[in-house]
């Protein structure tokens, strides 16, 4: 049970995890009373952590039908990848002006352990990969730009588009992005994020082309 003065922030934080984890699905009606039940809580804070969801696009309100968890189209998946590109090539550009590097040996450990070897486990790359595009916003203390991420995080998290394309492609745009933020050349450094990005968001592009001709 939640227990605060102001329930509707932890509430509010509970449902989104929920939805991230996909405990709350895409599609799936918002039975408030369960919720409620589960929670310990009652509907007015309830009612007001969802509201807050519904203007992050997370939830949705159906007139006469309720609320339910927003389910994202192609042209939303596009559109968190243009987001995506342009915040986390900020944040590889902040990173490679920063004058302490120390945090350079913790994202080069994300992909080490998958150098020289014949065999990737892609589940084990799918989260070194997570951890790595989070970190890049996490090293760079900038806390309003960790806001923002956040909301493009989730909503990738919730779509839960995986990898678009294999290791094998995408290990050597990591390490190459990695080293221009160790040499310190921001230009180099954004460019290669975004490029890295650009290409998964392309890919998702071309598919979506060839599933309609």
């Amino acid at each position: 049970m939640i227990q605060y003065t102001d329930l509707s922030q932890p509430i509010y934080k509970r449902l989104k995890e929920m939805i991230r984890s996909g405990e709350l699905k895409q599609g799936e009606k918002i039975i408030q009373e369960k919720i409620a039940e589960e929670l310990g809580v009652s509907r007015t804070p309830l009612m007001k952590a969802l509201l807050a969801l519904e203007n992050e696009y997370l939830v949705e309100s159906i007139p006469r039908r309720g609320m339910y968890i927003r389910t994202f189209d192609y042209d939303d998946i596009i559109n968190i990848y243009v987001c995506r590109e342009a915040l986390e090539g900020m944040a590889a550009r902040l990173l490679a002006v920063k004058k302490d590097k120390s945090f350079i040996k913790e994202l080069e450990s994300c992909f080490t352990p998958f150098l020289n070897v014949k065999t990737i486990d892609v589940n084990a790359y799918t989260k070194a990969d997570e951890t790595f595009h989070s970190s890049l916003i996490k090293f760079t203390e900038n806390k309003p730009l960790d806001n923002i991420y956040f909301f493009s995080d989730i909503h990738d998290k919730v779509v839960r588009q995986g990898l678009v394309r294999p290791p094998k492609e995408t290990l050597e745009e990591h390490f190459n992005i990695i080293n221009a933020i160790k040499q310190g050349d921001a230009d180099q450094a954004e460019n290669l994020t975004r490029y890295h990005i650009k290409k998964s968001k392309e890919l998702l592009i071309n598919q979506q082309k060839k599933s309609k001709q």
